[in-house]
């Protein structure tokens, strides 16, 4: 019966020229407002709402970019649906007067990725994190895209195509790639799986931009999950090697005072991985140790009821893992 009604609605969505190809630029489409923002000279940025990905949302929660070359855009993301990544697509060329040359994929988790096919073709070279090659054969990408054809359709749908990078960029976690396209250089650099296994950042060279992915969020906590906050830091580290003027993250705002909101990320992941690490050797229960901390200086910091619990389970997890490691 579901099938059934899927279908029911996938033929009124075509009929009203949603479909895959004619999204973009509708009178009506049925997708949350949009709009680009320029930041500095030739860098364009679509923000994400907040909140949970869904239908009603179109799972519009995430952050894209592009940079306008003289030759070409280089993208940084897709957002989370064809329909999205369509209609991101045409107002960024139609706002810079270019065409998507290059696309870069800051990793393959779905509200990041799931536009790509509305950009692969002739003509467009995607790049993403040699590891993404495992994680998009894995079991995860594929119940994931399940999942979302329920949870997002119509904007995911059994039209959704996922696709892997035409090319894998030359990066290591001590070696970076850099290409020119136009008048910019740009630089792919190692997350060093500190948010998922296949991180990646870009930096625009002469306009000092860095787009971080899911790394770093602007004046906020970030959901760090079951990642280790250790591993986190080190890719912080990679993220500062150039200070960026300003900072494009995976969610929310564009950071133009990136040191100092890149610094609060690092005391509050210093402190979470200090804490749970000391929690574990002294033997406490994660309740306990929980409700003991003084988490005074970030408790008023936007998300912090939201992710500062799974966060800080996350860390003690790994704590424990750690202190097996040396026993």
């Amino acid at each position: 019966m579901l099938h059934l009604i899927q279908q029911a609605l996938r033929a009124g969505v075509v009929a009203l020229g949603l479909g895959f190809g004619t999204w973009a630029g509708a009178a009506s489409d049925g997708l949350p407002p949009m709009e680009v923002q320029k930041v500095g000279k030739d860098v364009y940025f679509v923000q994400g709402q907040s909140g949970a990905a869904s239908s009603a949302n179109a799972g519009f929660i995430s952050n894209a970019g592009a940079v306008a070359t003289g030759e070409g855009l280089v993208v940084f993301d897709t957002l989370g649906t064809p329909a999205l990544g369509a209609k991101m697509r045409q107002l960024i060329e139609a706002a810079s007067g270019e065409k998507v040359k290059i696309l870069v994929v800051s990793h393959y988790h779905a509200d990041h990725f799931y536009g790509i096919q509305s950009f692969a073709g002739p003509g467009v070279e995607i790049i993403a994190h040699p590891t993404s090659v495992v994680v998009f054969k894995g079991d995860n990408t594929t119940r994931r895209l399940e999942q979302r054809r329920q949870d997002l359709f119509p904007w995911v749908s059994d039209d959704t195509h996922l696709i892997l990078a035409s090319r894998m960029a030359r990066i290591t976690p001590t070696q970076n790639e850099t290409f020119k396209l136009g008048r910019y250089h740009f630089t792919l650099i190692d997350g060093l799986g500190a948010h998922a296994p296949d991180d990646m950042m870009m930096r625009v060279e002469e306009l000092g931009v860095l787009f971080t992915g899911d790394l770093f969020f602007t004046g906020r906590v970030p959901f760090v999950g079951d990642a280790d906050p250790k591993l986190w830091l080190k890719g912080l580290q990679r993220m500062t090697e150039t200070p960026p003027k300003v900072a494009i993250p995976g969610h929310g705002a564009v950071s133009y005072a990136p040191e100092k909101d890149i610094e609060l990320t690092r005391r509050y992941l210093s402190y979470l991985s200090e804490q749970m690490a000391e929690a574990v050797a002294n033997m406490q229960s994660f309740e306990e140790a929980y409700e003991a901390i003084d988490w005074s200086e970030f408790k008023d910091l936007p998300a912090f009821s939201l992710a500062n619990r799974l966060n800080a389970v996350g860390a003690y997890l790994n704590a424990e893992k750690d202190a097996l490691k040396q026993k």
